[in-house]
């Protein structure tokens, strides 16, 4: 019964994420406020979905609900609760599920703590984070839904593949997310002042601080990888030029050039244009990063 509920709360989140993108979009182009006003409680209800979600299927794993099918792909009964718990984001579907809800805590956030702006400006950076939510939990509702059940139900499970069986991807994955995803609200904010035809110094002045935290995540998650790798993988160096490594440093890259960036344009009001790119650019190289990862292109 919870497996369905999960299913149930996705299918919901889904709905929320297609309304918080389609209505502030149109009603900050109409001037509707009415419409502008569902930007802050779609995205509030979309992360109360997706945690219920989330929850749903850590208990399965928890409990050892083998009819369901990613648990009884990624666990068995002998796997060490702690392992139960980050199994949870182990494989593809799990993944997908964490990028969902890392992304509304993302956007709860910026419903939170961006009060003081215009309303049409929030309801249009709401509007494209909900348009990115839209596309995630499409494919992961309609091509990797989590919770499949397996028919008939087996015994037993297999197993968490063993290189993840580590203290470090305890940390590591949900860290990466955060980085990555992080990126979604400068990119947002930079559609939407393309939307609104002014880019000026106020929008930097509102995306500086979210991209600081984004990359400060991301380099957390690339130095909690690298040593996982130097001593799991046995590869001689906290670095190898992985292309798994390449495709997070992509993102980091950009995102450490677009602080720089973002620090020139405010103080001097130069590279407003090269600053806008970036900030796109960003978030691009981190899906671009997760989809080479998790798609199974480079394996």
């Amino acid at each position: 019964m919870l497996p369905e509920i999960g299913q149930v709360a996705l299918a919901l989140a889904f709905l929320v994420a297609i309304l918080q993108a389609l209505l502030p979009l149109a009603g900050a182009q109409r001037g509707k406020s009415s419409w502008m006003a569902v930007a802050r409680p779609a995205a509030y209800a979309q992360l109360l979905l997706l945690l219920a979600a989330f929850a749903i299927l850590t208990a399965s794993f928890v409990t050892r609900d083998f009819s369901v099918k990613y648990v009884a792909d990624n666990s068995n009964s002998l796997l060490p609760l702690v392992y139960r718990y980050t199994a949870v984001w182990g494989s593809h579907e799990g993944s997908l599920l964490l990028w969902s809800l890392v992304l509304a805590v993302w956007t709860a956030a910026v419903a939170c703590f961006s009060r003081a702006l215009p309303e049409q400006v929030i309801a249009r950076v709401l509007g494209v984070m909900g348009l990115v939510s839209v596309g995630f939990l499409a494919f992961l509702f309609f091509t990797s839904n989590p919770f499949a059940r397996l028919l008939p139900v087996p015994l037993e499970g297999h197993d968490l593949n063993p290189l993840l069986q580590d203290v470090g991807m305890i940390i590591h994955p949900p860290m990466l997310y955060i980085g990555y995803v992080g990126f979604a609200v400068p990119f947002a904010f930079s559609i939407a002042a393309l939307l609104d035809g002014n880019v000026d110094a106020r929008w930097l002045r509102w995306t500086r601080p979210w991209t600081n935290v984004a990359w400060a995540f991301l380099t957390i998650g690339i130095a909690l990888g690298s040593w996982w790798a130097y001593y799991e993988l046995g590869w001689g160096g906290w670095w190898f030029w992985d292309p798994v490594e390449n495709a997070s440093f992509m993102p980091w890259l950009v995102g450490a050039a677009l602080i720089h960036s973002q620090a020139a344009t405010e103080k001097r009001g130069s590279f407003r244009g090269w600053t806008l790119l970036l900030a796109i650019a960003a978030f691009s190289l981190s899906l671009l990063g997760a989809f080479l990862v998790r798609s199974g292109v480079l394996t």
